[in-house]
């Protein structure tokens, strides 16, 4: 079995991160939702709230796993058995930053591979960051994330929308 793992914030998870775990799960048998606690980002969303709005977007895909970890994703890909660690890229800017994390990664196991997929050109421009800062001001944003999230960043910001 070909399994991956798709490492990420996800604070919160968009419709661009939802797309691009629905196209790894077309290559790999398994893939790995893998949400970093990384307390330095100050995430909104606790590492379990943040795993709970991920599942309840991947209801009935048996082949899709979420959790929660620390430390260092080749790590955790070692411990999983993964093959793969999946980076999305949305647009050039992305890409130095992620060709670093690559080669430290393949530094660090040579034998996991890093794969980039592209969301779906209406999500180029999304990121967790920018909702956040659209929806903390407006409370109107719903097609770049969905609903489970509306839904909670509503209350985290008190936006009755």
């Amino acid at each position: 079995m070909k399994k991956a793992i798709y490492p990420g914030s996800f604070d919160p998870i968009t419709n661009g991160h939802l797309d691009v775990i629905n196209r790894a799960r077309r290559i790999f048998d398994k893939v790995v939702v893998a949400v970093a606690r990384n307390a330095a980002k100050h995430p909104l969303f606790t590492p379990e709230e943040r795993v709970e709005l991920i599942e309840a977007n991947l209801v009935n895909r048996p082949n899709i796993e979420v959790l929660a970890f620390d430390g260092l994703i080749v790590d955790l890909a070692r411990e999983t058995g993964a093959i793969a660690l999946i980076r999305g890229l949305r647009a050039v800017s992305d890409f130095e930053h992620e060709f670093q994390m690559a080669q430290m990664n393949r530094h660090l196991d040579e034998e996991i591979e890093t794969i980039f997929l592209m969301p779906n050109e209406e999500f180029f421009f999304t990121s967790s960051n920018l909702v956040k800062q659209v929806f903390q001001f407006t409370g109107r944003e719903r097609t770049l994330i969905p609903p489970n999230v509306h839904e909670a960043l509503s209350k985290k910001f008190g936006h009755t929308r």
